[in-house]
C-alpha cells in the first residue's frame, strides 16, 4: 500500500496551481515591461522614508474623508461602500496611473453600537484580490462580536487597475513598490479616521499573501497599539518573487534585456540579486517594533510552496511577544480552509489591547 503524506500533497498542490496559471501562459508574467526606470529609482528614495531613524516624521498622516453610499441594511448591521482621493503627496501621484487615484473602499459595522464600544480591521488585499467580496465574507461573522470589517481595494486592483495591465500582472518592478507605498499610505490614513473621527475603541489590521506584509508594515508604523495580523505572509517580497512559486511568474528575460542595455554580460543570477536588493525594501523586519507586538499574530500553513518557513520565523524573531499559530496545508489550501483560524487571530488580537479610556 503506496501512503502519502498530506503535507507533502499541499505543497505539490501550491506548485501544480502555479505552473497551471504562471507556467502555461494563460497569464502575462509580472514585470513583463521591465524594472520601471526612474519611478523604480523614486520609489527606492520613498520607501526609505518609512524606516526607524524617520518614523516620527510618518505621523499624522493626512486625514480622509470617504464620501458614504450605503449598499445595504439590515437590522443589525449595515455596509457602505465609499471613495476619497488618495492622500499621497504628488511625487506619487505622478508615479501612480490616473485609474488608481481614487481609492475606493467597502465598510460592514454592526448597528446600534456606539464606536468606542465596537473594534474595526482594515482588511488589505492580497494579490489578486480585486474585490471586497472575500474580505466581507471573512469578516461578516466578526459583527456578532461587535468587529466591524473595513476592506481597502489596492491601487492597480479591481477598479483601480491600469488600462495596459491584464489581472493582478504588474507591468513595472516600481509598480510593485508603488502599491505597496500607496496601500501603507492609504491604510493609515483609515485607521487615522477610524480612530480620531469615529472614535473606535479597538483598531487592527490584518492581510493574507501579499496583503499581510502590508498589514505588517502599516501596523509596525501606527503610533498607539493595534492588533496586526499577517497571514500566509512572508517577511518580505524578495521572498515571494525570488524564492516561492511566483519566481515561475516572473519576467526574468524582460528584466535580463533592460539590464543588459549597460551590461551586455548580465546573467538571470545577477538579475535575481538585483530583484532582491530592490525587494528588500519591503524587509518588514527593518521596519518598527509595533507599540504592542504581543497584539501580533501570523497565522502561517505547515506546506506552504509559496512562503518558506523560515521567512514567516524572521518576522516573529524580529518582533518579540508576538506570536506565530500553525495551520495544516499549504497556500491555496490554507487559503480556501483556515477562514475560521484567521477570525480567531483577529478576535484573539484585539482581545490583547486595552479599550480606550472612553469606553472604561
Amino acid at each position: 500500500m503506496v501512503t502519502v503524506n498530506l503535507g507533502t500533497l499541499h505543497y505539490l498542490l501550491d506548485h501544480v496551481y502555479g505552473a497551471l496559471l504562471h507556467r502555461t501562459k494563460i497569464t502575462p508574467q509580472f514585470f513583463s515591461g521591465g524594472w520601471g526606470g526612474s519611478k523604480l529609482v523614486l520609489l527606492e528614495r520613498m520607501i526609505k522614508q518609512l524606516f526607524p531613524e524617520l518614523e516620527s516624521q510618518n505621523w499624522p498622516p493626512a486625514l480622509v474623508q470617504p464620501i458614504w453610499n450605503t449598499v445595504w441594511e439590515t437590522k443589525t448591521a449595515c455596509l457602505r461602500e465609499g471613495i476619497f482621493r488618495t492622500p499621497c503627496n504628488e511625487q506619487l501621484l505622478n508615479a501612480l496611473p490616473p485609474e488608481s487615484h481614487t481609492a475606493r473602499v467597502a465598510f460592514l459595522s454592526p448597528k446600534f453600537v456606539s464606536p468606542e464600544k465596537m473594534a474595526c480591521v482594515v482588511h488589505l488585499a492580497g494579490t489578486g484580490d480585486h474585490t471586497f467580496d472575500r474580505r466581507l465574507r471573512l469578516g461578516g461573522p466578526l459583527l456578532k462580536e461587535n468587529i466591524a470589517t473595513m476592506v481597502l481595494e489596492s491601487p492597480f486592483y479591481g477598479r483601480r487597475r491600469p488600462m495596459l495591465q491584464r489581472g493582478a500582472k504588474l507591468l513595472c518592478v516600481s509598480d510593485l513598490l508603488l502599491l505597496g507605498r500607496v496601500t501603507i499610505e492609504e491604510a493609515r490614513s483609515l485607521l487615522y479616521w477610524l480612530e480620531s473621527e469615529q472614535g473606535f475603541g479597538k483598531l487592527g489590521v490584518c492581510g493574507l499573501s501579499m496583503g499581510g506584509v502590508h498589514a505588517a508594515m502599516v501596523g509596525s508604523l501606527h503610533p498607539s497599539p493595534i492588533a496586526t495580523l499577517p497571514f500566509l505572509s512572508p517577511h518580505s517580497a524578495a521572498v515571494a518573487f525570488c524564492e516561492g512559486v511566483l519566481k515561475h511568474a516572473t519576467a526574468w528575460d524582460a528584466l535580463r534585456e533592460e539590464l543588459s542595455m549597460e551590461n551586455a554580460a548580465t546573467t538571470i543570477e545577477q538579475v535575481t540579486e538585483r530583484m532582491r536588493n530592490v525587494l528588500s525594501l519591503t524587509d518588514v523586519t527593518r521596519f518598527p517594533i509595533p507599540k504592542n507586538p504581543n497584539a501580533a499574530i501570523f497565522v502561517a500553513a505547515t506546506d506552504d510552496g509559496y512562503i518558506p518557513k523560515d521567512s514567516v520565523m524572521e518576522l516573529q524573531k524580529a518582533w518579540p511577544g508576538s506570536e506565530v499559530r500553525w495551520v495544516n496545508g499549504g497556500h491555496v489550501s490554507s487559503f480556501l480552509l483556515h477562514n475560521g483560524e484567521f477570525r480567531r487571530a483577529i478576535v484573539d488580537g484585539l482581545n490583547r489591547l486595552q479599550w480606550k479610556e472612553s469606553c472604561l
